[in-house]
C-alpha cells in the first residue's frame, strides 16, 4: 500500500555551521575572520511575512503593483525542526534534463493523481518523483517565512510601523560572520562553478570575532548560545556602544572602538593559530581599516580586507564572492617571502582585484567600484585562478611597520592647556599586556584649501576660527591632535596656512595632502611647519598621523604660539623629521 505524505516544516533558531573544532575541520588550515561597522557583507534581506503565512491568517496577500497576484512566494534560509519527507519531481533540476532522460537511472518512485507515493508506477498520468529524508542537521533551507508581528499583522519591513524607534524594530546586520559563511557555504547565493556547495568549509576552518560588528544582543546571549569565539555570557548590548549597524539607525563607531579592533585582531593573531586573517566593513570604510591594521598589527600573516556593495541575499550580491577570494588568497601562500612571512601586507580583496591597503579607495556604490588611488598603482594582482601577484609595494607594513603596536611606547608626551599656558603631559598609550587603550587615540582633524574664502588681501590666522576653534578644544580635551589639510597640490590658502602654522607650534602635526583626487605627490618641504603626505589620500595621511601621534607624541611647543622665536621654530621642524620619514616609508 502507498502512503500519503505530509510536510510538516517548522523552523529551530540553533546555528549549526561546523564547529572549527572538530576533527575534520582541524586537519584544513584555520583563518580569523573579523566583523567590523556598518558591514553591508554582513547585512540581510528584511525578512517579509511569506504569502503561505498571510493566507494561513487570512491577511491580505501581496500583489504586484497593478494588482494581479504575485509569481512566486519568497524564500528564505532557515532551519527543520523535525525531519520531513520530501518528493521531488525528477526533472525539474533544469528545463533539459528530460531531453536526454535516457541518461538518468530510475527514480525512487510515483505520485499518483492523489498525492500518494508508490514505488512501482500504478498509472500511466503517475509523475516520477525522487524521495528524500531531510533533517534538521543538513543545515538552511529555503523556506516560506512564517512569522507575523505580535499583533497578528504581516511583516512588510524590518520596523513594526513606519518610523518606529529602534526598539520596535528587527535588525538585519548579522551580530558575526557566522551566519554569513554558512549560507554562503551552503550554496544560498550561489555554488561553485562545478555545481557544488561548501565553498568555504572545504578549503578551511573559521573562528568569529565580533571586533567592533554591525547587529547586537540587546537582551545578551548565554555562552551556550554562542556562535563567536570568547567565554562567558554576552550581556545586553547597546546601540551604537557595542554595535554599528547603517540601518534601521545609523551609529558610527568612536575613536575608542578603533583601539578595541587593533586590540581584537592582535590578540588573535598572537596566538598563532591562524593561516591568516579577513576583516569585514562597510564598502566605504574598509579601506580605511584595513589600512590601519596595516599599519598597526605586528604579524607575519596575510590580512585581507572584504566589503560588499549590495547586502547578503540581495540580486547582484558581491560580497560571498569577495569573502571566498580572500579565502583562496590567503591559502595560496602567494604573499610569503622565503622565510614564510607576508611580504604583501594588508590587502582589499574587491571584485577579483588585489588592491594595496595603502592605494585603494571606493570611489562608486557599485560593484567594481573601487579603484586605485596615489596615480603610480595599487593593483597588486588577480584572483584567477591562478591567484597572481603583479607587483610587490615596498611600504613598510604589519612585521616592518615602525609604528606597530609592538613598537609603539608605552606613553608618548601630549599638550595639555593648563592655567591659560600650553604645558607637556604624559600620555598612556597602551596597558599593562602591551595593548591598545581607547583613550589613546589621537584626535586628527581633516581641513581643506577653498578659493574665495579670505575676508581680506591679508593672510590672518583668525579668519580661519574653525581651526582656531579645534586648537583650543584640542588642548582642553584631546592631548594627542593633530591637522590634515587638503590643498592645491599641497597648497593652501594663506590664512588657512598662517592657522595650521599656530597648531603645529602649540604641539599638533600638520600633514598637507592633495585635495579631493588630485594624485598629485606633495614632497618633503623641510623649511614649513608641515609633513608632506606624498601621493596619500586624506583620509589615509589622517590613519597615518594618527598612528605616529601615538609612536613620536605631540610637537615641541613655542612660548607664543603666534609669535615663535626662530630656535622654537627650528626644534618643531626637527621634530617633524621624525613624521616626515614614517609618511616616506608608510
Amino acid at each position: 500500500m502507498g502512503k500519503k505524505v505530509i510536510l510538516f516544516l517548522t523552523v529551530s533558531m540553533i546555528l549549526g555551521f561546523i564547529s572549527p573544532g572538530t576533527a575534520q575541520a582541524q586537519t584544513r588550515p584555520r583563518i580569523a575572520v573579523f566583523s567590523g561597522a556598518t558591514a553591508t557583507v554582513h547585512n540581510s534581506i528584511t525578512l517579509v511575512s511569506s504569502n503561505k503565512a498571510r493566507a494561513n491568517h487570512g491577511l491580505s496577500l501581496m500583489t504586484n503593483p497593478d494588482g494581479s497576484p504575485i509569481r512566486f512566494d519568497h524564500l528564505v534560509p532557515q532551519r527543520l525542526a523535525a525531519p520531513v519527507v520530501v518528493l521531488i519531481d525528477q526533472f525539474s533540476g533544469h528545463p533539459l534534463e528530460k531531453d536526454v532522460a535516457e541518461l538518468y537511472g530510475p527514480p525512487d518512485g510515483y505520485v499518483d493523481a492523489l498525492g500518494v507515493f508508490h514505488t512501482i508506477q500504478q498509472n500511466p498520468g503517475d509523475k516520477a518523483v525522487y524521495r528524500v529524508t531531510l533533517r534538521p542537521e543538513d543545515g538552511l533551507y529555503l523556506l516560506p517565512y512564517m512569522a507575523l508581528q505580535a499583533d497578528g499583522t504581516a511583516w512588510d519591513s524590518s520596523c513594526a510601523f513606519p518610523n518606529a524607534p529602534f526598539e520596535n524594530c528587527r535588525q538585519t546586520f548579522y551580530p558575526d560572520a557566522s551566519r554569513l559563511f554558512e549560507e554562503i557555504d551552503r550554496g544560498i547565493g550561489g555554488k561553485s562553478g562545478q555545481g557544488t556547495a561548501n565553498l568555504l568549509s572545504s578549503k578551511a576552518s573559521f573562528d568569529f570575532y565580533r571586533a567592533v560588528t554591525s547587529g547586537g544582543y540587546t537582551k545578551g546571549l548565554p555562552h551556550t548560545d554562542r556562535t563567536d569565539v570568547g567565554s562567558g555570557d554576552i550581556q545586553p548590548e547597546t546601540l551604537g556602544e557595542d554595535f554599528f549597524p547603517y540601518t534601521p539607525y545609523r551609529r558610527d563607531p568612536r575613536m575608542e572602538d578603533l583601539a578595541k579592533a587593533t586590540n581584537s585582531v592582535q590578540r588573535a593573531l598572537d596566538t598563532g593559530a591562524y593561516a591568516g586573517a579577513i576583516w569585514l566593513e562597510g564598502s566605504y570604510n574598509v579601506a580605511e581599516t584595513v589600512y590601519w591594521l596595516n599599519l598597526l598589527i605586528d604579524t607575519e600573516l596575510p590580512i585581507s580586507g572584504n566589503a560588499s556593495q549590495r547586502a547578503h541575499g540581495s540580486v547582484g550580491n558581491d560580497g560571498d564572492r569577495n569573502i571566498v577570494d580572500s579565502v583562496d588568497y590567503i591559502l595560496s601562500r602567494i604573499w610569503e617571502n622565503g622565510e614564510g612571512k607576508d611580504d604583501i601586507g594588508a590587502v582589499l580583496l574587491q571584485d577579483e582585484q588585489i588592491f594595496a591597503a595603502r592605494e585603494v579607495e571606493k570611489e562608486d556604490a557599485r560593484p567594481g567600484g573601487y579603484r586605485a588611488t596615489g596615480g603610480h598603482g595599487g593593483i597588486l594582482g588577480t584572483i584567477g585562478p591562478p591567484v597572481t601577484i603583479w607587483f610587490q609595494p615596498t611600504n613598510l607594513h604589519t612585521w616592518r611597520s615602525a609604528i606597530n603596536l609592538t613598537r609603539l611606547p608605552s606613553t608618548v608626551p601630549g599638550v595639555k592647556k593648563i592655567n591659560g599656558q600650553i604645558g607637556s603631559v604624559e600620555v598612556k598609550i597602551k596597558d599593562e599586556d602591551g595593548f591598545l587603550l581607547g583613550e589613546a587615540i589621537p584626535k586628527v582633524t581633516m581641513v581643506k584649501y577653498n578659493r574665495y574664502m579670505k575676508d581680506n588681501s591679508m593672510a590672518l590666522a583668525d579668519e580661519e576660527v574653525e581651526v582656531a576653534a579645534r586648537i583650543e578644544k584640542n588642548l582642553r580635551d584631546s592631548p594627542l591632535g593633530g591637522f590634515v589639510a587638503e590643498g592645491i597640490s599641497g597648497i593652501l590658502h594663506e590664512p588657512l596656512e598662517k592657522a595650521l602654522e599656530i597648531a603645529a607650534l602649540s604641539g599638533m602635526p600638520v600633514v598637507r595632502v592633495s585635495r579631493g583626487d588630485e594624485w598629485s605627490m606633495v614632497r618633503p618641504n623641510p623649511s614649513n611647519l608641515t609633513i608632506e603626505g606624498n601621493n596619500l589620500t586624506p583620509v589615509k595621511a589622517r590613519l597615518l598621523l594618527m598612528a605616529a601621534l601615538m609612536k613620536f607624541g605631540s610637537l615641541p611647543v613655542a612660548g607664543d604660539p603666534i609669535n615663535p622665536t626662530p630656535a622654537e621654530r627650528e626644534a618643531v621642524q626637527d621634530r617633524i623629521l621624525q613624521y616626515q620619514e614614517v609618511f616616506n616609508t608608510h
